[in-house]
């Protein structure tokens, strides 16, 4: 032994192992997994190939050119039950692929696409999705988390987020992302009170977005969702505020749902239920006060 003491091995990132064969880990830059994983700063977790571009896309623009801010994405299902000319494995691949692709557009650090099947996750197939996030989450402790919000109204979107909740419950409070937020696809935060709402700017050009989503033809050619998430972004911007001038040309409205995820005995019901009447009780009061004058 020599005269100082040596220092101490470097913590090793946990491996992974997918619980569905056709998993597939898809690194642009190249390089091992494991310390790519490490890397990550910002994670998106979505049901769908095309989802991240969308719920996502504040901490893809965010990590866009940046050496220090890492991107990376999940997605739960394989896509097989999308609206396409193509069916089965066929479509399968072709999102898969697809998927990857937006991840090189994207300069995502990752992106990890776990395959299961959308009626499974929504039934009692939940539990192996949330033992693969589980792993997912220890292996990039991400500072920020963007998940499908509450109220989305795709139910497959909601089973993700239960998946996606039960795996952060199950780390310690150190090990939890700083920030988690649900975020907008499928149906507005317009039901939510402006004080809970969060506005995430988009910094990056105007066909940023629509090219990202352009990628995934096998979508966008029955459904134009590269023009409707731009135009939802910027509309969102300037409806923000009835009385002050636009704080950004682009915004993704956003639920914090750090609170919800802190304490294990809120149920998702109940958290949504707070929310609406919140709303429900500040709109029938402003009526009441003009009624009134």
């Amino acid at each position: 032994m020599g005269l100082f003491p040596q220092p101490p091995p470097p913590a090793e990132t946990p491996s992974v192992k997918f619980f569905r064969p056709q998993a597939d880990t898809h690194i642009p830059a190249g390089g091992d997994l494991a310390p790519t994983l490490a890397s990550i700063t910002h994670l998106g977790i979505g049901a769908h190939a095309d989802d991240l571009e969308i719920m996502a896309y504040p901490g893809i623009c965010g990590c866009r050119g940046q050496k220090n801010l890492r991107f990376a994405g999940v997605v739960a299902t394989d896509g097989a039950g999308a609206p396409s000319k193509l069916s089965g494995q066929d479509l399968v691949k072709v999102r898969m692929d697809e998927q990857k692709r937006a991840a090189d557009l994207g300069g995502y650090a990752a992106v990890i696409q776990l395959a299961h099947p959308s009626a499974e996750i929504r039934g009692t197939g939940r539990k192996s999705l949330t033992t693969d996030l589980l792993q997912i989450l220890k292996a990039t402790k991400p500072k920020t988390l963007y998940l499908h919000n509450p109220a989305d109204r795709h139910e497959t979107h909601i089973a993700v987020l239960l998946a996606c909740l039960d795996a952060l419950r199950q780390l310690s409070s150190g090990e939890r992302p700083a920030e988690i937020f649900g975020c907008e696809v499928w149906g507005d935060l317009d039901w939510v009170p402006a004080d809970k709402v969060v506005r995430l700017p988009c910094p990056a050009p105007a066909d940023f977005g629509p090219s990202l989503l352009r990628v995934f033809r096998s979508q966008v050619d029955g459904k134009r969702y590269d023009l409707a998430a731009a135009g939802r972004r910027r509309a969102q911007a300037t409806f923000a505020d009835a009385y002050k001038p636009d704080q950004a040309e682009e915004v993704v409205l956003a639920l914090n749902l750090k609170p919800l995820v802190d304490n294990p005995k809120l149920s998702l019901t109940d958290f949504v239920s707070a929310l609406t009447g919140d709303f429900q009780k500040q709109t029938l009061d402003r009526i009441r006060r003009l009624e009134s004058a």
